[in-house]
């Protein structure tokens, strides 16, 4: 396996890109590429030549999080303006706002059938689920405190969330936070499982891997890649080798490998069955904020397809095979 760089676009925004992620593709159009800025604009890229199709405004602080729905449809925008726009793809009409307190939005993510859209909860040490249907909040999972805490003692800042991933059949909801911990919640019954430890230092991203749901991977700032059984609450293996914090992750469609984005200012690709990194992409020339696999199908497409964005304004492209 390998990434073979395909095309970058260095002044893609005129600030930090903090946020990536695909638009599956649609019976009409092939996959698009969604970036989100601290230049306080969302744009949308054809992703062979990564040509600007869009330019969406609306926030009025920096995007922090972007998340497509699988239908292709609609994607949604989240930013330190402590609003979540909901977006129609084709026409960029506002389909819904959601409004939170300041520094309750972070990562999000659309569930796979579509129907719930799960928002980080930053400072509430929660996970906000928004109804797609309605854009109504149906329900609110909240991180327990751990038992050895007063409710006077400041331990409900350690449980800052971060970081929020879907486990491919739905039923599973995993969120990192500023200390270190994962937690698992069982979505149908809006029910905290159980923590996973090992790390030490916040959980930025999150990721389940798409051949197995019970194989979570995460990415720390302690520069570690744990592999966890999500189910079993065990830790499977942990994988290092960036210099600093690890600040992404994603897993390949096939399920055989997984991208990380790092503040060493590169990308790594991971073989699962060597548990090693097998190749360092050294393009971008500051933190890089986020990787994305694109997502399989489309006409035409053949090759994976690997995505990054980074502090240094720009967005790289890479082809997988």
């Amino acid at each position: 396996m390998k990434l073979a760089g395909l095309k970058s676009n260095e002044n893609a925004h005129d600030e930090s890109v903090w946020a990536v992620t695909w638009i599956p593709a649609t019976a009409s159009r092939p996959a698009l590429l969604l970036t989100g800025s601290l230049d306080e604009t969302v744009k949308l890229w054809k992703p062979d030549e990564l040509l600007l199709q869009q330019t969406n405004t609306g926030h009025c602080l920096g995007v922090v999080a972007v998340a497509a729905h699988p239908s292709g449809i609609i994607a949604a925008s989240a930013s330190l303006d402590s609003f979540v726009r909901v977006f129609d793809v084709e026409t960029n009409a506002t389909i819904a706002t959601l409004e939170a307190p300041p520094s309750e939005v972070w990562q999000m993510q659309f569930d796979p059938k579509g129907s719930i859209l799960a928002v980080a909860g930053g400072s509430s040490a929660s996970i906000k689920l928004w109804d797609t249907a309605t854009w109504k909040l149906i329900d609110t999972l909240t991180i327990p405190r751990p038992e050895s805490s007063k409710p006077t003692d400041r331990a409900g800042n350690k449980k800052f969330v971060l970081s929020v991933a879907w486990s491919p059949d739905g039923r599973r909801l995993a969120c990192g936070s500023i200390d270190g911990t994962i937690s698992i919640f069982d979505v149908n019954r809006a029910k905290f499982l159980h923590h996973l430890e090992g790390h030490y230092m916040p959980v930025r991203s999150l990721a389940y891997s798409p051949v197995d749901p019970r194989v979570l991977f995460s990415a720390s700032d302690d520069s570690h890649v744990h592999i966890y059984d999500a189910e079993g609450k065990g830790l499977i293996g942990a994988m290092s080798g960036h210099a600093s914090w690890v600040l992404s992750v994603d897993v390949s469609p096939d399920g055989a490998a997984i991208a990380t984005g790092s503040s060493d200012k590169t990308v790594r690709l991971w073989d699962l069955n060597m548990r090693a990194a097998v190749q360092t992409m050294t393009n971008h020339t500051d933190q890089v904020w986020g990787v994305a696999f694109r997502p399989p199908g489309g006409a035409g497409v053949r090759a994976g397809r690997l995505a990054s964005v980074s502090d240094d304004k720009s967005i790289s492209l890479y082809d997988y095979s």
